[in-house]
Order: structure tokens, then sequence, then C-alpha cells
């Protein structure tokens, strides 16, 4: 089972047993805070492939404050700037597959109306157009002489699927999607497409378009999740992957010629994505194992097991392989250590590190591995979690904490590195990353918990996870917050409404409070997805209107009586910027501290290291003055009073 809607706020971590008696005997030790600075400061930085004579790799890192384009050596080294935007991000996509030119894409400071661009030396010239039009890359063709790309261009709800040559930069539409369809990929001769139809937010028809006949063959049987994986190198089958008739996605292949299915690969967790190498030398398998993503590579030839080289306290999350697959770019990290960029020489297995993203300010040691837990909640039912806990935390040193709730409907707190998270833990908070009922990875079972059910069942999983906390030795049980981005932001919400004496402070970030507002005005390329959402959450068109209100915060915001503070981008083109004024303006009648934290130049998620730096150390300041207490000073008549602290005292 995949998850299909991401709205990303996921909280990245990392795996470790589930072993909760450590916390029983934890002894503090003395870490060195940083300041929100310092930890912005790390480097986000990740690879987009090799140039064409392998002696070069695109890079797209946040070091001048936003997203920008380097290139360094394949053998390491200095990384050189090639773009220079002091105000919208610039991502790199590829090098073109046979010489220096390089495409990458922007928008418009987060709204997501992404444009695809071309760099020719000092050269830079726009290949979509320029207004209200959204468009993303899809793969280079076998032959490298042109590329696909999905654009709205012909109708804001719908992405086309077109093909540009490079030699000339036209363009021409292959598929004309009419049907409310998600493009999932395309066979190398062009023959077949492969399409998604989303039935909701778990289960989706998955179709093989005959681009010469015209004729549209439904692959699946039953009502399942069906994702589309590739195309065998020698055009005689078709990889994709189904829950059908079980909890977890397994592989499957689609014989072209006859339509006959055959099982290929099952495991205890989701396959979460397959696919061949350029030239089919190479098979490449990910799991999704609790949170953890694993990767196999094999070898088709053989059917041997490709061996890279170990990480001490990391794992390979992701790897690209070179055209002619003799090299390959990891990418490896771990919760406590931020993700960086190798190459690596399959034949001479040599390995160069690309990227260091640690601020060399910070002590790595300092930084804190994440644990796997599992909790009870209400029901009993068994709710998977990630833990950090402070290294200063003691039984005797006892520290506050906050249930962290991911993105979504449907998103998963997956083992990666935050910096957010590091930051907070660093400064004595321990942080539980609920992955509440209706959060993905868990199988379909799971997945479904909450559906048409939210703010409700989901919310007690966190305030179980709120009761778990309480009982560990090293926490202050009586300050416990709730945070979250997106959905985790409705969830923080929908605590502070509808349980209001659960937790102490709620930390809002670009969450939904009203469900009927969200729903009708999703961006338009969402089309296809609209009614899938609609069967989880309710059609906010039909009587399911009066539940929508009834779950939205924004309708019950007397009850709140804890302090809060919500996070916000203007542009955010999927939690609208009235969601968080009208929600502000709500819970500051009823007289309860309010801050409200708006960047007129982000989206759905703050980019800009400026603004981060903004964003994260008001949290901490926030938390530090309604959770730890230290901004509030006891008078003789036992009421309190503010005095000023310093975000990163």
């Amino acid at each position: 089972m995949k998850k299909i809607l991401i709205l990303s706020f996921t909280a990245a971590l990392f795996f470790a047993c589930k072993d909760q008696k450590k916390n029983e005997t934890a002894k503090a030790v003395d870490v060195k805070k940083y300041s929100i600075e310092q930890f912005m400061d790390n480097e986000n930085a990740f690879d987009n492939g090799y140039s064409a004579d392998k002696s070069k790799v695109l890079i797209t890192s946040n070091r001048s404050g936003i997203y920008n384009m380097y290139t360094v050596s394949a053998k390491g080294g200095e990384m050189t700037p090639i773009s220079k935007s002091d105000s919208a991000s610039v991502f790199g996509i590829s090098y073109f597959p046979e010489d220096d030119r390089i495409l990458f894409r922007m928008d418009g400071n987060g709204d997501e109306i992404y444009k695809i661009f071309v760099k020719d030396g000092e050269n830079i010239k726009r290949l979509t157009p320029e207004k209200n039009v959204r468009a993303l890359f899809r793969g280079w063709a076998k032959d490298g002489k042109s590329f696909f790309y999905g654009s709205n261009e012909r109708d804001a709800k719908y992405m086309d699927h077109y093909e540009m040559n490079l030699s000339d930069f036209k363009s021409k539409r292959i598929y004309k999607n009419e049907d409310g369809m998600d493009f999932a990929g395309m066979s190398d001769d062009r023959s077949y497409i492969a399409l998604v139809k989303p039935v909701n937010t778990n289960d989706r028809d998955l179709f093989l378009l005959n681009t010469k006949t015209g004729k549209k063959v439904k692959v699946n049987d039953t009502l399942s999740s069906n994702s589309a994986e590739d195309f065998s190198p020698d055009g005689k089958h078709f990889y994709y992957t189904t829950d059908a008739d079980a909890e977890f996605s397994y592989l499957m292949q689609y014989n072209l010629e006859d339509g006959t299915k055959t099982k290929v690969l099952e495991k205890p967790w989701d396959i979460s994505s397959f696919y061949f190498t350029h030239n089919g030398t190479y098979q490449l398998l990910f799991t999704n194992e609790d949170a953890k993503t694993v990767m196999e590579v094999i070898d088709v030839a053989s059917g041997d097991r490709v061996v890279f080289p170990k990480f001490e306290g990391q794992y390979i999350s992701g790897a690209e392989f070179s055209r002619d697959e003799s090299m390959v770019l990891l990418s490896v990290g771990g919760s406590h250590t931020p993700t960086n960029s190798y190459s690596y020489n399959l034949a001479t297995k040599e390995l160069h590190q690309l990227t260091d993203v640690l601020n060399k300010e910070i002590d790595g040691n300092d930084l804190v591995s994440a644990t796997v837990v599992r909790f009870k909640s209400f029901d009993g039912l068994e709710i998977p979690a990630i833990y950090y806990q402070p290294k200063q935390a003691s039984a005797d040193n006892k520290v506050p904490a906050l249930v962290w709730v991911h993105g979504g409907p449907g998103g998963q707190s997956r083992q990666g590195f935050s910096h957010t998270i590091q930051y907070l833990v660093n400064h004595g908070y321990a942080i539980l990353a609920v992955n509440n009922r209706g959060s993905s990875g868990y199988g379909k079972s799971f997945f479904k918990m909450d559906d048409q059910n939210h703010g409700d069942k989901d919310l007690k999983d966190c305030i179980a996870g709120k009761d778990w906390l309480a009982a560990q030795d090293v926490i202050d049980a009586d300050k416990i917050g709730i945070i979250g981005g997106s959905y985790g932001g409705y969830m923080t919400m929908a605590a502070l409404t509808f349980a209001p004496e659960e937790f102490k402070v709620g930390v809002n970030i670009y969450g939904v409070t009203n469900w009927m507002r969200t729903l009708k005005s999703i961006p338009p390329w969402w089309e296809s997805f609209k009614e899938a959402l609609y069967t989880e959450m309710g059609d906010p068109n039909s009587a399911d209107s009066v539940r929508l209100r009834a779950i939205s915060p924004l309708f019950h915001t007397e009850k709140v009586t804890k302090p809060l503070i919500v996070l916000q981008g203007t542009q955010d083109p999927r939690v609208l910027k009235i969601e968080s004024d009208e929600i502000v303006e709500g819970v500051k009648k009823n007289g309860v501290p309010v801050e409200y934290v708006l960047f007129e130049d982000e989206g759905h998620g703050f980019v800009k290291k400026e603004n981060q730096i903004e964003a994260y150390g008001k949290i901490r300041a926030f938390l530090d003055k309604y959770l730890k207490g230290e901004g509030l000073e006891t008078m003789d008549d036992g009421t309190t009073k503010t005095t000023k602290i310093d975000a990163d005292s």
C-alpha cells in the first residue's frame, strides 16, 4: 500500500529497535547547544545526475540561502555555482544526455506552478509557457534526443503528456488527458503509456494505453492500490505493484502480448519502487521497512545482489546510475546526520564524497539518533512512532516534550534527518513523531482506519502518544505540547479545540482549519485526485458538509484555552492564507496567547533559509516561554508575567 496524497511536512527519522527500557535508566549527558542559525547552516543538497562524460555532477543546494544549482567534480571537491538566484529557488533537473546543457525548473515563490528552463553556457531559455501553466519533467527519451513532460496548458485541470525535441525545442502532444487520468510511465518505444485513476486515497485503477491502436486496457482485476513501476528493457513486460488481497504492496509482471500476470516478489513491507537502469543491466528495488528506506540492486544477467560500501550508522536511501551504468550516485544519511551524496565506480570500487552538509560548527556527537517505539491507543490498537530523546534528559533532569504529527492525510513520519527536530531536541525537547491510524507504510487496513473519521480516532492516537510520553521517567508530564504542519497542523488545532486540556501548547504550521473551504479550493491540477480525496474526507458539496463543519477547528475556536503559534506562507496553493488568518482571529477573542508568523514569499513549506531561521527560531522561543515556562515569572498572587527571552539563549 502506497500513500497517494502527500502534503509534505513529514518528520525524517532513523530506525532503531523497539526497546523502551533504556528510557528508564537514561543518564543525562552534557551537550553543546547550537543556535537556529547554526542548524539552518546545515546545507540541504541533493544530486541531479552525472554530466554526459561523467566528469561532473549537477547538485541542487540551499547553501546560498535559497536553492540554486552547482556543479562538482565526480571525484569531489569544491562546488561551483551555476545559478545565482536571490529570490525564487532554482531546482536542477539534469544534464542533457549528450552535452553540458542543463534542464532546471522554477516556480513563483512556492506557488507550485513550475516552468522548465534550459541553461546553455550563460544563456537561459524558458521552454514551457510563462503564465498560469504548470509543467513537470517526466524523463529523457531512450535515444537522448528529446525529453517528456506533463503540462496543463490545454486545460488547467488536466496534465497532458508532451515530447520536446532537443534540436529545436519544439514540442508535440503524445497523450491528451481527457479522462482525468494520472500519467504513470511510458515504454521506451512509446507504444504504451501507463495511466492511473485514483478511486480513493489508497486504491487506484491501473490502465495501459496502446498508443498505436488507442485501446486502453485495465490491468487490475479488483479494487486495490496499483502503481506503475517500469517496462522491461526488451519491451515485453510491464511491472507494477499492487496490494490486491494483501496488506502490503508486492511486485507484479504483466505480459504485454497476452495480458497474463505473474507475481514477482512479495515482502512483509510495502515495495515502494522498482525500475531498471538505462540499458537494463541492473534492477533497483526499494521497500519502506518500518519508516526506513531499504534498497536492493540486482545484476539482471547473474541475479546477484550488487554490494555497495557500508556507512557506519547510516543507510543508502537512493541511487542514480549514469547512462552507461558504470557509475552511481548514492544518497546516504540517517536520523542523526543529514544526507550526503557520493559517487561510486562499480568497476574500480572508488567512492568519492561529493557533499558535506553538516555545519562544521556542529559536533555530530551532540545530535540524537531516533528510536522506533510502539504504544497502545485508546482501543488497544498498536501505534508506531519515532522517538527522539534529548541527551541531557534523565529522571533527575526531566524535559518537556512534543507530539509531532506528520502531513497527509496518509503521510508517514520517516527515518532520516530533520534540522527542525534536531534543533528542538538539542534545546531539551523530547519529540515523539506519531504515525497515527491513517498513516501509510503499515498496511492498507491501518491506512484506511481514519477514512471520514478525522479529528477523532487519529486524534486519540496522538493523545495516547502524549500519555506514552508522560509515562517515561525522563519526561515532565505536565509539559507536553503538540506540533504539526499541513494535516499535522490540522491535528494540532483539532487537539486544542476538541481536547483542549490534553496539551499544554500547540504549534500549527500551515494547518487546515476549515475543511469545507480547503476541499473546495484544491489546486486545479489536482482534479484527477479530487474525487478520491472526497471519498476519504467527505464531499463538501453534499450532506458530508455537516460532518466537515463539525470537525473543522475554525468553527470551535471558543474552546481553545492553550497558547498557540501559527505559521503560514502567503503563496500556499494547498492551505490558503485565509485559513490561518481566521483561526488566529478566532482564538485571539478568547484572550489566549496567539502568535502569527507570516511569510509573503513562501508556499506550502518554507524553503528560504532566512525564513526557516525566523520560523523555527520563533517556534522555539514560543515553546520556551509557554511550554518550558522560561519566559513566565510567577508572582506572589499566583499569576504570571512575561519576561523577555532570547530565542537562542
